[in-house]
């Protein structure tokens, strides 16, 4: 927090041209560190969500599967998400084969980019202590520890936004055009790993900019622009190219109701996720049905274990900061990163807590860098002012908030001797730091133990436990929702029906079944394209009833998998899977192989 008048007591934190000697030892060590946690026995999730790594394995089979991101080689159906996530896995697969560490490497991977882009984000306006605080606790927040070990697309989204902030805090430094446009073409790529999640961000980034680049405002707004030209160009252009591509000559886009990926990102994976009214979904209707929202969603039971730690910290923090700076300069950088991340963290906080669609504990990943950031960035810049009692208060203020968050969402549930052993910790640490002039080194180290001791535990039973499905969850031995069987689940094959399937013959697909769940499990473990009848949730209208009796009919579908099951209760979508199913069982006869419903097409 730059002081730039007599009112500001906070002193200067330029960006440090020479730092010292122990600052780069200290970041290797995180990064090495960081890099330990996610790497640490990382096969134990298997294919982690099968969903995608069935893509991943389509994509290293084929190019057009790869850059459409379709769930099979045969380029039947795509996933319900643009692709940019999956290219990075196809392409691992491609180089080391198909397997659980190809497709999950890459992802911890991303992990240790974004506690280093995150250091050097923090450190450019705070210094490089605060850097490495914000980057620890990147580090050992929950749903970090649980996404940068599995291979769903957040963890690419967070680099990218990471990435970034980056470029937005180089171009507030010297109002640089250039840097704001790499920030627009990080941001739409992120959009190509998750869509308009990725744009949350832009409102914070654009006020940061506008409020603090040394310039005139007209030129401001004008590099603004460029900016949103970049991000319109990179998320733009993959659209296109879908939208002009002949349908015949493509996969179906799954998540879609008319085949159209502007349909997907604007419906299902759009703004129906704002209201809850999504075609297709499973139990879409208006309303939602994915859990009470409210201001206080994030401390829910489902998703505060994975971000609410230091979550009440991070928003102390911002407001501390914003008034420390509250006479600096318009271009002062220090307000202007308070500014990103606060809003980074306001802006996503807020779609996540009142958003009625789908959403998923694991999405508040996308919460963490800011709340690492804020943390950091306050936690050291209030210890510079020690001198000042308010900053003192607000230091002491803050580890007795973090010690009572702990305590509630430890709850002596997991490990009954951590939660007291972090209150009596917590309680001196708060009262070392209100007379932290006789307890100055005690302080830190008590502040800094409370601060992560209950996400870095967290965090540390997170990576032990193993995680599959396609709804995983950040904790200790937490229940892995639809992880095994059942329409959002995955079961692969045994050795009969595996055998089976890899003796099918020259067809298109080896089988088909409805759900790309059931399709992933039976693809992995024979190698053998499958037909994701309905795509993700079984509702969508691909392939409709005449399509899939043209395939039989041509011979490019040899065996039909499952036991008619499609998804029930879902108030919207195609019933094109529940007729093809009642189509097969009406005309085909029915085997059972390792306890699998199975139907020659071809008898």
């Amino acid at each position: 927090m730059t002081a730039v008048a007599t009112h500001s007591a906070v002193p200067a934190a330029p960006v440090q041209r020479s730092e010292p000697r122990w600052v780069r030892p200290a970041l290797v060590l995180l990064l090495v560190a960081t890099a330990a946690l996610y790497l640490w026995d990382l096969s134990a999730s298997g294919w982690a969500n099968a969903f995608y790594s069935a893509a991943a394995q389509a994509g290293s089979q084929s190019w057009k599967a790869l850059f459409f991101g379709s769930t099979d080689a045969a380029n039947g159906i795509t996933v319900d998400k643009t692709p940019a996530a999956l290219w990075v896995m196809s392409l691992s697969a491609r180089l080391f084969g198909v397997n659980a560490w190809s497709i999950l490497v890459p992802q911890a991977l991303m992990g240790v980019g974004s506690t280093w882009l995150l250091y050097a984000t923090v450190r450019r306006t705070s210094g490089a202590a605060a850097g490495l605080l914000a980057g620890a606790v990147l580090t050992l927040t929950p749903a970090a520890a649980l996404i940068f070990r599995f291979n769903n697309p957040d963890a690419l989204l967070v680099l990218l936004l990471i990435a970034a902030a980056y470029c937005t805090v180089r171009a507030i430094e010297k109002a640089s055009p250039r840097w704001l446009v790499f920030a627009g073409v990080a941001i739409g790529f992120g959009f190509l790993a998750k869509m308009l999640q990725a744009f949350l961000v832009l409102p914070a980034f654009a006020l940061a900019y506008l409020v603090a680049a040394p310039i005139t405002l007209g030129k401001r707004l004008l590099h603004l622009l460029a900016g949103l030209g970049a991000v319109v160009v990179s998320a733009g252009w993959y659209l296109a190219v879908v939208a002009l591509w002949p349908a015949a000559d493509r996969p179906y886009i799954g998540g879609s109701q008319n085949n159209s990926l502007l349909e997907l990102t604007l419906g299902y994976n759009g703004f129906g996720r704002i209201t809850g009214d999504e075609t297709g979904s499973v139990g879409g209707s208006p309303g939602g049905g994915w859990g009470s929202t409210g201001l206080f969603r994030l401390f829910g039971s489902e998703m505060a274990g994975g971000i609410a730690w230091l979550l009440p910290a991070a928003v102390l923090g911002l407001g501390a900061g914003l008034w420390f700076t509250r006479y600096a300069s318009r271009t002062d950088r220090s307000r202007a990163s308070l500014m990103l991340w606060g809003g980074w963290l306001i802006v996503t906080a807020a779609v996540f807590s009142f958003m009625g669609g789908i959403i998923h504990p694991y999405y508040t990943v996308a919460l963490a860098p800011a709340i690492a950031a804020l943390v950091g960035t306050a936690a050291v810049q209030l210890w510079r002012i020690r001198g000042n009692p308010v900053a003192v208060g607000l230091l002491s203020g803050g580890v007795a908030l973090t010690t009572v968050t702990s305590y509630l969402l430890l709850d002596g549930s997991w490990q009954p001797w951590l939660a007291p052993t972090v209150l009596v910790l917590g309680l001196l640490a708060a009262i070392a730091l209100f007379f932290v002039q006789h307890f100055g080194r005690i302080a830190a180290v008590l502040g800094l133990v409370v601060l992560l001791s209950g996400t870095g535990a967290y965090s540390f039973a997170t990576a032990a436990t193993p995680h599959s499905g396609a709804i995983p969850s950040a904790g200790p031995n937490t229940r892995q929702m639809f992880g095994g069987g059942g329409l959002l689940g995955t079961t692969l094959p045994g050795a009969s029906l595996t055998a089976l399937l890899r003796q099918s013959g020259d067809h298109r697909w080896a089988a088909a079944t409805v759900g790309s769940n059931n399709a992933a499990g039976y693809q992995l473990g024979s190698g053998e394209p499958v037909l994701a009848v309905g795509g993700f949730n079984g509702t969508d209208p691909y392939p409709t009833l005449a399509q899939f009796e043209q395939y039989v009919r041509q011979g490019q579908i040899r065996y039909f998998l499952g036991d008619g099951m499609t998804m029930r209760g879902s108030s919207s979508g195609s019933d094109a899977a529940a007729r093809i199913v009642q189509w097969v069982a009406e005309n085909y006869r029915m085997t059972t192989v390792d306890g699998v419903t199975v139907y020659d097409l071809t008898a």
